[in-house]
């Protein structure tokens, strides 16, 4: 099992109350449960946590580690509430969070762990496991994009990490692009050639995207030639010896690599991959199923058996599922906001253009410094306020031809993409937004209920605001901001334009115009707002990495999206997706 320990810094505390004498029994029992739940006698360990719980109730560090003892004493529901309990004494126990995490999922239960896990990361920025769980949770939930960017800042932490490269395959097989789930598998391979869930994976794609059987009796060969014997060799071994009598099928031909468009679902064809949880259970099996089938409950054991085929068939084995994983609707958009019913009580103070309030940390300030978040979407990944929004933006690892013979997708015009129309407003006259106007009072609301998470009102206290006071820049923005968030593209590129003729030169007002262009499907002009970033600022690595997603995403120009990303590698050669870079331009050689 993989817990997060508190620091030794913790465990010194301690020992330093034990040597001063001060209620000695409470922090004897703690070290004596450490000592039993490190040598694996979780009962042993229970019984002395307990003990130390009882004597320190109000030690949240204590309750941590019971609950540990508890998980591993198979007792999960106790263990949940046991650091439930540490975090109502202290909600800054990072590890108390990524614990309860790791329990939630092993419960299958991973909106919740999704919680907890973006709790962690949300303060340990900088640990790649953190990034691995809320990837893997992402998984679950179905939440494709959001979990691409959690691996691709696991990778940037910990170059190479085979979980990684894995996690990044699973999230392109759910999003039905076989061929590059085959290249971050093969990534994950090539980083330790012994990675089991990688290799079991593999395997899996070939044989039931690829069709192509001696790929994957190649695959499941080397995953039952692993020492020690990995944990589904038998089930395995089974379905090798079935392969192995079966006439050789010729490959699948390839789907275009980087289309976005889904092939038709052949009938009961499973979407299957190894969600892995290192080091809990490594091989783990998750199925999207077809449209109608229903969804079949967690099994005891992580494994797979085969199932009789239908009548006059092959007799191929098709994997169950030990969990299904269903992709999750596209949010709802939000054509009108509700009025809110109940507004907020709490008083917080209303920054202003001059940069009054108190700043939050570790947000990326823009030239508009108001007070509050400064909100950025970022396309590398770098911004802790990112809302990982946008499609595509991790780079696809490869256009070109593969082992399989199959060349890149045709270029596409220009000329095939829609065209926004521009609204040119015209300069607003000066209005009043300082404390006590009606466009303060608005823009208040709007934070608080930010604060909350409540995206829909906030879009709408914020379009208040800018509706009471057109020329301040900064309600325009964040209306354009939130309405961006919620995928309301119309609201939010018309707000942009409003803030843009304001201060046209916002670099990140005009870069998040550009995403919301480009995420709209307005190709040609999400262009040529990037090119004006670019004109005026060439060492903006956004704009270099946007424009090499576009052109190697959208328009299938591996040779006009390279310099983008050679540039992206030059200004930041440690960028979030610099891996993913490196990736891409290897598999597309000039």
């Amino acid at each position: 099992m993989q817990f997060k320990k508190i620091s030794i810094a913790c465990g010194l505390a301690m020992l330093a109350w034990v040597l001063a004498g001060c209620s000695p029994a409470g922090p004897r029992a703690f070290f004596r449960g450490q000592e039993a739940l490190q040598h694996g006698d979780s009962a042993e360990a229970v019984a002395r946590f307990k003990q130390a719980s009882s004597l320190m109730p109000t030690n949240a560090v204590v309750w941590d580690y019971y609950g540990m003892a508890l998980e591993a004493d198979q007792q999960p529901q106790a263990a949940a509430s046991a650091y439930q309990r540490a975090l109502d004494l202290d909600r800054d126990l990072m590890e108390a969070h990524f614990n309860l995490g790791n329990l939630w999922l092993e419960q299958n239960q991973p909106d919740a762990a999704r919680a907890e896990f973006t709790a962690y990361t949300l303060r340990r920025d900088n640990d790649p496991d953190g990034w691995l769980k809320l990837g893997s949770a992402d998984l679950r939930v179905g939440e494709t994009l959001s979990a691409e960017k959690c691996f691709s800042k696991a990778l940037y932490l910990r170059p190479s990490d085979p979980a990684a490269y894995n996690g990044l395959g699973l999230a392109r097989i759910q999003r039905d692009m076989p061929h590059d789930a085959v290249r971050f598998f093969d990534a994950a391979i090539h980083s330790n050639p012994g990675y089991a869930p990688a290799i079991l994976n593999l395997a899996t794609v070939n044989q039931k995207y690829l069709h192509d059987n001696a790929a994957a009796l190649e695959q499941y060969r080397a995953y039952l030639a692993l020492n020690p014997q990995p944990p589904q060799w038998e089930q395995v071994n089974a379905l090798v010896n079935q392969l192995e009598h079966q006439p050789e099928s010729a490959p699948r031909p390839a789907p275009a690599e980087t289309s976005n468009e889904i092939p038709p679902r052949p009938a009961e064809r499973p979407t299957v991959g190894a969600v892995v949880h290192p080091p809990r259970h490594e091989a783990q099996v998750v199925s999207s199923p077809t449209e109608s089938a229903p969804v079949a409950p967690r099994e005891a054991s992580d494994s797979f058996r085969p199932v009789a085929p239908a009548a006059g068939s092959a007799p191929v084995s098709t994997w169950v599922p030990a969990q299904v994983v269903q992709v999750a609707a596209p949010p709802e958009i939000v054509a009108s906001p509700r009025a809110a019913a109940n507004l907020p009580r709490t008083q917080v103070p209303v920054g202003d253009d001059t940069g009054n309030g108190s700043p939050e940390p570790s947000v990326p300030v823009s030239s508009h410094s108001s007070g509050f978040w400064q909100h950025l979407f970022h396309d590398n990944n770098s911004s802790s306020k990112s809302a990982y929004l946008e499609n595509g933006v991790t780079p696809l690892p490869g256009a070109g031809q593969d082992s399989s013979g199959v060349t890149r997708q045709e270029q596409v015009p220009l000329s095939n993409f829609p065209r926004y129309a521009f609204q040119h407003p015209s300069r607003p006259a000066p209005g009043q937004h300082q404390n006590g106007t009606p466009a303060a009072a608005a823009f208040l609301h709007a934070r608080l209920y930010e604060q909350d998470a409540n995206w829909t009102q906030a879009l709408l206290y914020y379009s208040q605001a800018a509706a009471a006071d057109p020329s301040w820049f900064l309600a325009q923005y964040e209306t354009a901001f939130m309405a961006q968030r919620l995928r309301i593209y119309s609201q939010a590129l018309a707000a942009y334009e409003n803030a843009l003729v304001i201060e046209p030169g916002s670099v990140d007002a005009r870069y998040n115009f550009a995403l919301a262009l480009r995420s709209a499907g307005y190709i040609p002009d999400a262009i040529h707002e990037f090119e004006k970033i670019l004109a005026a600022h060439p060492d903006h690595v956004g704009a270099h990495l946007a424009l090499g997603n576009i052109q190697a995403q959208n328009l299938h120009d591996p040779q006009a999206a390279r310099p983008h990303y050679l540039k992206v590698l030059e200004l930041d050669p440690n960028n979030p997706q610099a891996s993913n870079i490196r990736f891409w331009l290897a598999a597309n050689p000039q």
